[in-house]
């Protein structure tokens, strides 16, 4: 038999500021989790709309392009903000830490703006139908998650403005980038289903 092999990890640093540390992964699993949730709404919409002849129904206006559009551009850009901030924590940069953090939580609070203003314009609920029921559950969840996000970079900022920002708050505002690529991300679809989709498969205008 084989002596046993080991392995002296003892000289690793307790914290690794990269796309390999724990906490790096355990942020995508959960991605991938909450991705799974939102790509099945996306599969309830559909199927929903398999099961009528007009969809919306009649009297239901097509949600607006005018500010969901609009809004696309501060949330894509706010992208720009996370990358900044990442890189910084990599570099223990305490100012770019900070710029990046700002300028994601900014474009962010313009981008839920623009979506607040359009929601206005809706005129159906979610107790409307099922058209309505739908499309407010992917609004409110997608929503939900960006306003949670936002708070932890909120908090994050605190933590590092008041002078706190070791190797746990670094890889902190690391991963924090990981959660708003994919919230971005995945408001691409989602956006095309909630406003594109029923202007493609007979809509009411």
């Amino acid at each position: 038999m084989s002596e046993p092999r080991t392995l002296d990890v003892s000289g690793l640093p307790p914290y690794d500021i990269s796309n390999q540390s724990p906490l790096f992964w355990g942020q995508v699993l959960m991605c991938l989790i909450e991705g799974s949730l939102l790509c099945m709404l996306i599969a309830t919409y559909f199927y929903l709309r398999l099961g009528v002849d007009v969809w919306p129904g009649p009297g239901v206006h097509l949600p607006g392009l005018t500010f969901s559009s609009w809004a696309l551009v501060p949330l894509v850009a706010s992208c720009v903000g996370s990358y900044l901030a990442s890189e910084a924590a990599r570099k223990n940069s305490r100012s770019g830490m900070l710029w990046g953090l700002g300028l994601n939580l900014g474009l962010a609070i313009v981008f839920l703006a623009l979506r607040a203003i359009e929601w206005k314009s809706l005129n159906f609920t979610w107790a409307s139908d099922a058209h309505g029921s739908i499309v407010w559950t992917i609004l409110f969840l997608h929503s939900y998650d960006i306003a949670a996000d936002m708070f932890m970079t909120a908090v994050l900022i605190v933590i590092v403005a008041s002078g706190r920002y070791g190797p746990r708050q670094r890889i902190g505002v690391h991963v924090d980038s990981v959660l708003w690529y994919f919230l971005v991300g995945i408001w691409i679809p989602l956006y095309g289903v909630v406003y594109w989709a029923p202007r493609l498969i007979g809509g009411n205008p």
